[in-house]
């Protein structure tokens, strides 16, 4: 799983083909740290299909503002740079395979 920041979210999202999964997070959250192993086993499975991106909102306000991030862990998953469906706190992996059926083609 790789970090995005304002300064590559651009690059790493917006311009992005395909699917592309956000977590905006921070360090200090207890759900945010146990969202994460299923996170690292749902880009290792969906790997090459789906990308898995960790978003830190402590360093990057202006994107968490924008994407009206009011509660961590928030999931945004964005397809060809448009945000398609969002959620927040913890999910399970059948929530995931749940977005692959639905958005992949």
């Amino acid at each position: 799983m790789k970090e995005t920041c304002h300064g590559t979210f651009r690059e790493d999202v917006l311009h992005k083909k395909g699917l592309v999964l956000v977590d905006f997070w921070a360090p200090w959250c207890a759900p945010c740290r146990m969202i994460t192993p299923v996170l690292e086993e749902v880009a290792f499975d969906f790997s090459g299909k789906l990308d898995v991106l960790k978003l830190n909102v402590d360093e990057s306000p202006e994107l968490a503002k924008f994407y009206k991030i009011q509660s961590i862990p928030a999931l945004i998953l964005f397809k060809d740079g448009i945000p398609q469906e969002g959620a927040i706190g913890l999910r399970d992996r059948s929530y995931f395979e749940g977005l692959m059926e639905k958005y992949s083609e």
